[in-house]
């Protein structure tokens, strides 16, 4: 769920291996806790308007109680809204890292609690995940009852879309990642100093293999290709004290392994529950080229300009304006207020009264991004819960120069450090790429991919529906915006387990 955090917190991304040698650096005791852990005068957390609020203490307290969920056993990032200001760290391990993992990581964990207060807020946040080699190395054998996470990401490179491991990170491509830290603050010199002192605590029983920086951009929800994010995120039951209208309300268990909705309950280790899987993609945006892809094929109709025909185009292939406003509500013009409002911005289903559902693509394309990650009423109502993620990305990278904008080229990279969480990932995130942004057919025939997310190992796109004036005439992407730069796949375990099991 997407924590949202100060617009001047940056995130990092540092991933360690206990297999390779090395000492990390020192700083100050960022491990106090309890009284002598300093407070908080303001809250990291900030609140985008087209975003839903976060519940207070005392209503996830109450929704949490009446579920039966241990929200002190949760880790923060996993049940919050994160927005765009994480820092990621990695680790691995050795045998001399199995008892720091209780004494120097385990007290600093921040818990889903913690986060709803800023009474009870860390100057930094902490959260921890393992992949399946970090599990291993940890001398833990029990299956968590996921192939795709017990194979790996790179395992799955072909069933993602992504052409190879060419444009991968080289870490990602190897075997050395088996963990991800993940800090999150509102200043950077806060980042570098628990960072410091984490390393410092943890000595030599690590060793950093891959860091990634992320930060907030101007417009606070919003990522490099200016659209507001995250939008779409479901209620959890038992952590959303107040759906809000239209929006997707999941059972604690698509979220959280062992609970109630957790399909592969019976596969898991008793341990595990209410931990939740993570999936680390690195996904890079050519912003440059992007915009200049809208600008020469402005959608061509009565009452628009060229710029608002180019930024139809760009609406019509997320399914939203740049302000979030869905096109399903505004087809032609965008509706700031619309889409500040999360009362309404998300409370639409692709079906109308006036439209046939399974032919007309007037107000939204069947192959827009946001219909096939969240098909709605295409699927048939209720909705079927089980393929739901809570994502939790980030930006990284600068903003485009003023070289960038007037070459049409990206020359410095930046994307997105797409995180999200659920309890199946088989079910969720590789089912949601493979089966509905890659498969041209889904959810109707002939549509073509995701024109956002949507790959085929780097062949041509060619997506129909974009045109509200035709919806016959194809357009063809030559070029993914998207490059996949790899990742993995990580388990964000419950605070016990690291006691019971983890650590000893």
């Amino acid at each position: 769920m997407k924590i949202r955090l100060s617009s001047k917190l940056v995130a990092a991304i540092v991933l360690f291996s206990g297999l390779a040698s090395g000492a990390l650096d020192s700083l100050p005791a960022f491990q106090q806790r309890g009284s002598q852990k300093p407070k908080r005068t303001s809250s990291l957390l900030i609140n985008p308007d087209a975003q839903p609020d976060l519940p207070t203490a005392k209503a996830a307290t109450a929704a949490a109680s009446a579920a039966g969920l241990n929200l002190d056993d949760i880790q923060g990032d996993i049940l919050q809204k994160n927005q765009e200001l994480f820092y990621f760290f990695s680790i691995a391990n050795a045998t001399a890292f199995k008892p720091k993992l209780a004494s120097e990581i385990l007290p600093l964990i921040t818990t889903t609690t913690e986060l709803l207060d800023v009474s009870t807020q860390p100057i930094t946040v902490l959260n921890i995940a393992f992949s399946q080699r970090g599990l291993t190395a940890l001398n833990v054998t029990t299956s968590l009852g996921d192939a795709s996470f017990a194979h790996g990401q790179l395992a799955d490179i072909s069933t993602l879309g992504d052409p190879g491991s060419t444009n991968w990170v080289p870490q990602f491509a190897g075997t050395s990642v088996h963990g991800v830290l993940l800090f999150a603050s509102d200043t950077v010199d806060n980042i570098n100093d628990a960072v410091s002192s984490l390393e410092s605590a943890l000595g030599d029983s690590i060793t950093k293999v891959y860091s990634l920086a992320g930060a907030a951009r101007p417009v606070a929800g919003t990522e490099h290709f200016g659209f507001q994010d995250g939008i779409s995120n479901p209620a959890v039951t038992g952590f959303t004290a107040a759906p809000l209208p239209g929006q997707f309300v999941v059972p604690a268990g698509v979220i959280l392994v062992g609970e109630t909705g957790d399909t592969s309950a019976s596969a898991r280790p008793a341990w595990a529950k209410d931990g939740s899987f993570l999936v680390f993609r690195q996904l890079k945006q050519l912003v440059p080229e992007f915009n200049k892809f809208l600008a020469d094929h402005p959608i061509v109709e009565d009452g628009l300009t060229a710029q608002q025909g180019s930024d139809l185009l760009g609406a019509r292939m997320v399914g939203r304006w740049k302000s979030g406003a869905p096109v399903d509500l505004a087809p032609r013009f965008d509706d700031p207020a619309l889409g500040a409002d999360p009362t309404r911005n998300n409370n639409f289903t692709f079906s109308h009264p006036d439209a046939v559902l399974t032919t007309n693509q007037t107000r939204c394309p069947f192959a827009a991004h946001i219909r096939k990650v969240r098909p709605r009423a295409d699927l048939g109502t209720p909705e079927n819960t089980v393929r739901a993620i809570m994502r939790s990305g980030i930006p990284y990278g600068l903003e485009v120069s003023d070289e960038e904008a007037a070459s049409n080229t990206t020359s410095t990279e930046r994307g997105l450090a797409f995180v999200a969480y659920m309890s199946n990932p088989s079910n969720g995130f590789r089912f949601l790429q493979q089966a509905w942004a890659n498969n041209p057919n889904f959810a109707h025939a002939g549509v073509g991919v995701d024109p956002i997310i949507g790959s085929l190992v780097g062949a041509e796109r060619v997506i129909t529906g974009l045109d509200p004036t035709n919806s016959n005439v194809t357009t063809t992407l030559t070029t993914d915006f998207i490059i996949s730069r790899g990742g993995e796949y990580f388990f964000s375990p419950p605070l016990s387990a690291i006691t019971s099991t983890l650590s000893v």
